[in-house]
C-alpha cells in the first residue's frame, strides 16, 4: 500500500508561480515512476508531467513544456511540480500518482496509486 498526499495548491495571479508537493508513505519501491495529472471543471483528467524515479527522465504535456518542471527527492520520497508563468487555463485539481515501473508514464490507466488532489486556481 502506498499513500500519496498533495500540497501546495492555492490561488495565484496569472504569470505567477506555485510549487506542488506530493509526499509518499507506506510501501514504496526502489524503482517507480511518479506523475502529475490535472482535471479542470467539465474536462477529463489529463497528463501534466511524469518522472522516472530511478533514472531522472521526464515527460511533459505540450501545454506545460517550458513552464512546468517535475523533480524528485528520493530521500523522503517526494515529487514536486514547479509551475511558472501560470495561466488561467492551468486552473484545475492537480493529482499525483505513482506506479512500480521505470517510467516516465504518461498514460493515466497505468498508474495504480493516486492522491486526493490539490486545487490550483489562476486568476487573470
Amino acid at each position: 500500500q502506498v499513500q500519496l498526499v498533495e500540497s501546495g495548491g492555492g490561488l495565484v495571479q496569472a504569470g505567477g508561480s506555485l510549487r506542488l508537493s506530493c509526499a509518499a508513505s507506506g510501501r514504496t519501491f526502489r524503482r517507480y515512476a511518479m506523475g502529475w495529472f490535472r482535471q479542470a471543471p467539465g474536462k477529463e483528467r489529463e497528463f501534466v508531467a511524469g518522472i522516472n524515479w530511478s533514472g531522472g527522465r521526464t515527460s511533459y504535456a505540450d501545454s506545460v513544456k517550458g513552464r512546468f518542471t517535475i523533480s524528485r527527492d528520493n530521500a523522503k520520497p517526494t515529487v514536486y511540480l514547479q509551475m511558472n508563468s501560470l495561466k488561467p487555463e492551468d486552473t484545475a485539481l492537480y493529482y499525483c500518482a505513482t506506479e512500480y515501473a521505470d517510467g516516465p508514464i504518461t498514460s493515466e490507466s497505468l498508474y495504480l496509486y493516486w492522491g486526493q488532489g490539490t486545487q490550483v486556481t489562476v486568476s487573470s
